[in-house]
Order: C-alpha cells, then sequence, then structure tokens
C-alpha cells in the first residue's frame, strides 16, 4: 500500500456498544413526573379553592327555610323480644294497586272500606270495585303546589249515625254522608285555636254519641306538604287537654318508642296498633337521633337539597307495633327495606285482617293476622 493510498483511508475508530442502563431513564422519568405532580397538585388545589370558596360563602349567606330546635332523645329501644326484627309484613297482600294513591287511612261499615287519597276524595270499596262518594277539594291535582287546593284527606272515622267524619289537612274537618255523598264542613282550618291558626289538621277521633270529636293539629306553621321540614324542626307545636281537671296538661302514655309514629287505632284485644313508616334502628342507626342534637347540620342540610331528595335518604323500613292498654309492647310487625308494605301511616283490624293504609303508596294492604 503506498502513501497515497493510506491519505485516501480514514482512520475508523472501533465502534462501542451503547449501553442502555435504567438509571439515566429513571432519573428524567422521575424528575418530569414530580415536576407533572406537582402542577397538577396545585392546578386542582386552585381550582377547589375557587370553586369551595364562593360556595362556602354562598352557603353560608342562604336562609335555611327551617329553625330547627335541639333535642334530647332517649337511647331507641333495643331490637329484641316484642320488638324482635321479622318480616311478617311481607304476608301481606298488596290491594286495588295503580287504581288509587295514598290512601291515608281506611275505615269499614260492615264489609264496606272507605279511604281517603291523595287526589282529595273520599274512596267507597265495595265487592272490590272502587267508587268515588265525595270531594273535599277541586281538581286540578297531583302536585305539591295544587295540594292545598285539591285537598288532602288523612284521617277518617265511622260514627254512631253511620256517616263518615274526615279530616282534610288543609280544609278542616267534615261529616259525609257515605250513601248520598253529601259533604257538610264542621270545623274550617281558617279559624284560630287559642290564637294559633291550623295549618296541617291531621287525625281525629269521634266519642259514641258522636257530640264530641277530638283532632290533632300537627303544626301551626308548616303544611303537609312540607312534612319534612315539620320533621327536622322538631317544634314543640303541638295542643294540650282542652278541658277537665287535666285542661292545660299532657299524659305520657308510651315513651321511647322504636320508630316515628303516625296513626293510632284500636286493636281487637283492647290495645293500640300503631303504624310506623321510619324507625329508630338499635343495634343500627337512626339518621333522626343522629341529628336530634345538631340543629345546625340540619339548618345545612335543607339550605342544600329539597324535601323531596333528603326524603330518600330515609330507610324504607315499615313497622306496626301493638300496643297495650297501658302502653306495654305487645308484638311487632316488620317488612325491613319495605318490600310489600311501603310509607305505611294506619293499621285498621277488621273481620282477623289488618289493612294497612299510605300516605304515599298507590295500594292497600291486606294481612291476615291468623298468619303472624
Amino acid at each position: 500500500m503506498t502513501m497515497e493510498e493510506g491519505d485516501g483511508l480514514r482512520q475508523r475508530r472501533p465502534i462501542r456498544p451503547h449501553i442502555i442502563t435504567d438509571e439515566t431513564p429513571v432519573h428524567e422519568t422521575q424528575s418530569t413526573s414530580t415536576y407533572s405532580g406537582k402542577v397538577f397538585r396545585a392546578t386542582f388545589t386552585c381550582l377547589a379553592l375557587a370553586l369551595f370558596i364562593p360556595s362556602l360563602a354562598a352557603l353560608c349567606l342562604l336562609e335555611s327555610p327551617i329553625e330547627p330546635q335541639s333535642l334530647s332523645f332517649q337511647a331507641p329501644p333495643l331490637m329484641t323480644g316484642v320488638l324482635e326484627p321479622n318480616v311478617k309484613l311481607r304476608k301481606a297482600e298488596r290491594l286495588y294497586e295503580g287504581q288509587l294513591v295514598g290512601p291515608e287511612s281506611i275505615v269499614n261499615i260492615g264489609d264496606v272500606l272507605f279511604t281517603g287519597t291523595a287526589d282529595g276524595q273520599i274512596l267507597k270499596i265495595e265487592d272490590d270495585k272502587i267508587h268515588t262518594i265525595a270531594r273535599l277539594g277541586k281538581p286540578p291535582c297531583g302536585t305539591r303546589d295544587n295540594e292545598p287546593n285539591c285537598g288532602r284527606p288523612l284521617g277518617i272515622r265511622v260514627g254512631p249515625n253511620g256517616t263518615l267524619f274526615v279530616v282534610d289537612a288543609y280544609q278542616g274537618i267534615f261529616e259525609v254522608n257515605p250513601a248520598t255523598g253529601a259533604v257538610e264542613q264542621l270545623v274550617s282550618s281558617k279559624n284560630l285555636v287559642q290564637g294559633k291558626k291550623m295549618s296541617f289538621v291531621n287525625d281525629l277521633a269521634v266519642t259514641s254519641d258522636g257530640r264530641k270529636i277530638y283532632f290533632t293539629d300537627s303544626s301551626s306553621k308548616w303544611q303537609r306538604r312540607d312534612y319534612p321540614y315539620l320533621v327536622m324542626e322538631g317544634t314543640d307545636d303541638g295542643r294540650y287537654y282542652v278541658s277537665g281537671l287535666t285542661k292545660g296538661g299532657v299524659d305520657m302514655f308510651a315513651d321511647n318508642l322504636p320508630g316515628f309514629p303516625d296513626n293510632i287505632r284500636l286493636s281487637s284485644s283492647g290495645g293500640y296498633w300503631v303504624a310506623m313508616s321510619a324507625v329508630r334502628l338499635n343495634p343500627g342507626f337512626s339518621m333522626m337521633d343522629f341529628l336530634a342534637d345538631k340543629p345546625w347540620i340540619k339548618k345545612i342540610i335543607f339550605k342544600i337539597f329539597s324535601q323531596d331528595t333528603v326524603m330518600k335518604f330515609v330507610p324504607r323500613y315499615s313497622l306496626v307495633l301493638e300496643l297495650g292498654e297501658k302502653g306495654s309492647y305487645k308484638r311487632s310487625f316488620h317488612d325491613p327495606n319495605g318490600e310489600v308494605a311501603t310509607y305505611i301511616s294506619e293499621a285498621h283490624e277488621h273481620d282477623g285482617y289488618l289493612y294497612l293504609g299510605s300516605f304515599r303508596s298507590p295500594f292497600i294492604c291486606k294481612l291476615n293476622l291468623k298468619d303472624v
């Protein structure tokens, strides 16, 4: 090889292999990840503060629709013995499903049933057929806004002359002739009682001679359509004895019940049937007990959520309790989760059966007492 030829050759360096290790990429990835994480956290924090601070300010400025008072409840009674949970209410049969809505209270004249419904009607059920005998308000019906004009029959009783005495939550007390459908208003809710208006007339009892009517007025502030406000506010807005030696006072018949009672009716054994659509489970969790002494939380809840939304958090647990003549527990029928009997408001006993009314469900339940 000549020098000329050598000049044309380039010196080749030995090719060194490129060694890939885990150190460099991991370091770069960690650096990138740390930086991205910081950016994400800073951005998220800024967004959270941007949303939280105005929301908190708005929450503070919003007025709560209720002024709850702090309540002190005893620990709920243990669900043992007579109160032992069972599924006896699931043996009930649903009647007339989809043919009526909210049959709050039920009475019978012979084998003919009568009830009042959420659309303001008084119904007669005879030979498995439903007939409208009277209407206490005026349509349209079916929404919260038109309920006061539509009317809402609640408690219903049979008088000694075979007429029906009916409470309308908005209008007062009526006497209805079940044969002719004639309606007479006996008490107007516009009347003041001890200087207070009647906003939520609820249930009644009639003396055996038909000359006196005792009735409950659940609130002088809230109407029936706002019952979640009434329950959560917990104001001591009830009435007391109006005559006799005990005028102005009250007696305790049964205390610290395992649920929140609605209508009370006589049982054939001389006791009383008490219907409950919400319970205080022990062991278990009771939202009402938890919130009882926390009025500030109640205020916040109704600042944020509607009444309908709040009621969705109430467990659908139905309970019927039979009390003795002195208030002792005799027996209890349960339907955990409300699979058959839901939103019960009354237990009416007739001819060996328990008819379960409801303030909301589109049916009546019928339970054979021999089965339980």
